[in-house]
């Protein structure tokens, strides 16, 4: 596999966190560039990890974890996303962009969420030839780099739309869950 595929994969690992990073965006208010580069560098850890992983399943049996990837996928981001959007509806707190302990633990499970599909890729790399170290870590610094924007992005969307943004962003990582579910069906 040549670097400029390396490239073009890296970043469309990253398009699924990126959506998920827009939620999260959503609910901060004025997030410094500290924090989300923070979220950033999770995601990216996690989305490094996972295709090493896949690799390493893909050398032992391709054909388990391929079975049952997208359904876990869409379990955790639509858990995720449920929860959003019930908690969209709770009182308005003061959010100061700070990640505390609870949200570390979401970004991690959402990070997983949206890594899955980056193990199912693993799997399939461990057939081809490629560098899994230096694919494993453009994909992470892809990642890292497309959660900072999107957390950017998503806190300003959230100025503009207010506190029903939150329902947003629970939809989106719905809507990701899903779009992975139905893509692995149906092959798209």
């Amino acid at each position: 596999m040549n670097l400029l595929a390396l490239i073009f994969l890296s970043f469309a690992m990253s398009t699924d966190a990126f959506a998920a990073a827009i939620a999260k965006g959503v609910n901060l208010r004025k997030p410094k560039i500290s924090i989300a580069l923070k979220t950033g560098i999770i995601f990216g850890i996690i989305e490094a990890i996972t295709p090493m992983l896949g690799w390493g399943l893909g050398k032992l049996s391709s054909s388990f974890i391929v079975s049952w990837d997208h359904w876990l996928a869409f379990g955790i981001l639509s858990l995720l996303g449920t929860f959003t959007i019930f908690k969209s509806f709770s009182p308005t707190e003061k959010d100061d962009g700070r990640i505390n302990n609870q949200s570390i633990l979401i970004t991690i499970l959402t990070a997983i969420g949206t890594s899955i599909d980056a193990m199912a890729v693993g799997i399939s790399l461990a057939f081809v030839d490629v560098n899994i170290a230096l694919a494993s870590m453009m994909i992470g610094l892809a990642t890292c780099l497309m959660v900072t924007i999107g957390i950017m992005v998503g806190s300003a969307l959230g100025l503009i739309v207010g506190k029903r943004a939150e329902t947003v962003g629970g939809i989106v990582l719905i809507t990701v869950g899903t779009w992975v579910l139905i893509s692995h069906i149906y092959q798209i």
